[in-house]
C-alpha cells in the first residue's frame, strides 16, 4: 500500500497521484493520511484503486467515482460521492447533506447517520445508512435505492420518481406524491443483496417500502396544489 501524507503533499499533487493510477488501471492500494477535513478528496477516480482517507473529509469527497472503493475511516462533508458512476464509497462515521446527490450507480455504504437531502435527485446509485437521515432526503429521486435502518426526517421522497425507498425505523412525514407501497418477495430479494453488501445487520422483513404514487408526471389543474 502506498502512502500519501497531506501534511507533505498538496492536495492536487494527491489528487493526480489518485486519478493517474485509475487511469493507469494499476488496480493498486493507496492510504492517505492527516486528511484533516480537506475537501475535494479522492474524485474524479476513473479505474480500479482501493483508496482508504485515514480520518474525516469535507465536502465533495469521492465525487464523481467510477470502479474504484472508497473508505473514509471518519465522517464527511457535504455532498459525498456526488454524481458516482460505479465501485462503492464507505464511511465509517457520519455524512453531511446531500450524500450521493445525482449518483448514477455504485454503492455509497454509510456507517453512521446522513443529513438532509441524502440521495437528492439519484438516478441509478444504491445508498445504504446505518443510521437515521434527515428532512428531504430522495427528494426528486428518479432510480436507485435508499435503504435506511434508523429513521427518516421530515418530506422523506418529495416529488419522487421511481426509486425505491426502504426504511426499518420511523419516518417523520413523506413528501409530494410520496407513497407507503406493499413489499413483495422481489423487494425482499433486493433488499436482502443490498444488507449483505453493506455489512447491515438487519432483516429485509423489518422494513417498509416507499414510492411514488405517480400524480405528479403529468400536470393536472385538479392537482395544482400539490405542485
Amino acid at each position: 500500500m502506498t502512502v500519501l501524507d497531506m501534511a507533505q503533499l498538496s492536495l492536487r499533487e494527491i489528487n493526480e497521484t489518485l486519478q493517474g493510477a485509475a487511469k493507469a488501471q494499476a488496480n493498486a492500494a493507496y492510504e492517505i493520511a492527516n486528511p484533516r477535513g480537506a475537501h475535494a478528496v479522492a474524485v474524479g477516480l476513473d479505474g480500479p484503486l482501493a483508496v482508504t482517507v485515514k480520518g474525516s473529509t469535507g465536502y465533495y469527497c469521492a465525487g464523481m467515482n467510477k470502479e474504484a472503493a472508497i473508505t473514509v475511516e471518519g465522517s464527511a462533508g457535504p455532498g459525498v460521492a456526488e454524481n458516482m458512476m460505479s465501485g462503492t464509497v464507505t464511511i465509517e462515521g457520519d455524512a453531511s447533506q446531500y450524500a450521493g446527490a445525482t449518483g448514477h450507480g455504485g454503492l455509497l455504504n454509510i456507517k453512521g447517520n446522513a443529513s438532509s437531502r441524502c440521495g437528492i435527485s439519484m438516478k441509478g446509485i444504491d445508498i445504504v445508512v446505518h443510521g437515521s437521515i434527515g428532512h428531504m432526503s430522495a427528494f426528486m429521486a428518479q432510480k436507485g435505492n435508499l435503504v435506511v435502518l434508523g429513521d427518516a426526517g421530515e418530506a422523506l421522497g418529495d416529488s419522487l420518481y421511481e426509486a425505491r425507498i426502504f426504511v426499518r425505523g420511523a419516518v417523520k412525514s413523506l413528501g409530494a406524491d410520496c407513497v407507503e407501497k406493499e413489499m413483495r418477495p422481489e423487494h425482499l430479494a433486493l433488499l436482502a443483496d443490498l444488507l449483505a453488501k453493506a455489512g447491515a445487520e438487519a432483516k429485509p422483513e423489518e422494513f417498509r417500502r416507499y414510492g411514488s404514487a405517480r400524480t405528479l408526471y403529468n400536470f393536472n389543474i385538479d392537482h395544482a396544489d400539490a405542485y
